[in-house]
């Protein structure tokens, strides 16, 4: 199992970021939830197994169609186990 934060800056807000990466963490099984932060950068914590939560730091550093990714931060965390979903906040 692996965690991550991640904080990604640019064109991340107003472009869908947050429901394309909802979408991709439930694909790939994943718990944790995105959100617009005040500052205008998106942060997203991820849980499950190492090659989802790779597949979903990838898209992260690219991002969905109309946004422009200018950083993406990852900061690794100590996995919770935790049994919720992936949502958006």
């Amino acid at each position: 199992m692996r965690r991550v934060q991640i904080n990604i800056r640019g064109r991340v807000q107003g472009v869908a970021f947050r429901h394309n990466t909802w979408l991709m963490a439930r694909k790939l099984g994943l718990k944790g939830y995105v959100k617009n932060l005040s500052d205008g950068s998106v942060e997203i914590i991820a849980e499950g197994p190492d090659p989802q939560v790779a597949e979903l730091v990838d898209f992260c550093q690219r991002g969905p169609f109309g946004s422009s990714v200018q950083s993406c931060q990852v900061d690794e965390q100590t996995p919770q186990r935790d049994n919720a979903g992936f949502e958006i906040k």
